[in-house]
């Protein structure tokens, strides 16, 4: 396990809990469409783009809307997204993240960020911590969403390392499946879902050693 050179981090339920906030505006975009959509709904959108959120939500309501349609829900969703997380700061950082980047920064070893969230890199400079990523893969560098492995291979290329030099965090099922199937150690932070698929689980990052892989 030792001789990593980088960590890449998902960003939703790793870095930032912005799950709620997503949620809300999925389920305000849902009721417009009038189609109901809970909690348990929302858990299998988890580490999905946008796009493919929407098709599953129209999947769930059994209904067909225009390309026009279709675009004009998804600047919906992403407006009241965006609202909602105007007031994010370094406060909403969850426990351990802050000290992770600084240790990994402080040891040499390189950063990453592999999200299908297009909104990343505000997100990251809102929370104050956009200087610490050395590469930002989001939803608009990748052709194929996770599970597909592409926003991890990409990170690991872009900061110049093999896949099994690298550390993958992830929060969602689809997002550990794209780390094995790209060759990375998954590292399953905070869904105890996660407990006997990722090769390590964390309950938040304050338990995480790096100094047991670099």
């Amino acid at each position: 396990m030792a001789n990593i050179k980088a960590l890449l981090f998902d960003l939703d339920g790793v870095i930032v809990s912005t799950e709620k906030n997503h949620f809300i505006a999925w389920r305000e975009t849902a009721r417009t469409l009038g189609i109901s959509f809970s909690e348990e709904d929302n858990e299998a959108l988890k580490g999905v783009n946008r796009v493919d959120s929407l098709k599953q939500i129209l999947k769930l309501g059994n209904k067909t809307v225009s390309s026009e349609a279709f675009e004009s829900l998804l600047v919906f969703k992403n407006n009241i997204y965006l609202d909602s997380i105007s007031t994010l700061s370094e406060a909403n950082l969850l426990p351990g993240v802050d000290a992770l980047l600084r240790k990994a920064q402080s040891m040499g070893v390189k950063i990453g960020l592999g999200s299908s969230s297009k909104n990343a890199p505000m997100i990251l400079e809102r929370l104050g911590i956009k200087s610490f990523f050395d590469v930002i893969i989001d939803g608009n560098g990748v052709t194929h969403p996770k599970p597909h492995p592409e926003v991890f291979l990409n990170g690991a290329k872009a900061l110049g390392f093999h896949p099994s030099e690298c550390l993958v965090f992830e929060d969602a099922l689809s997002g550990v499946t794209a780390a094995k199937e790209g060759g990375f150690l998954s590292i399953g932070v905070g869904n105890p879902l996660l407990q006997h698929v990722a090769d390590v689980y964390l309950n938040n990052l304050t338990e995480f050693r790096l100094e047991e892989y670099a």
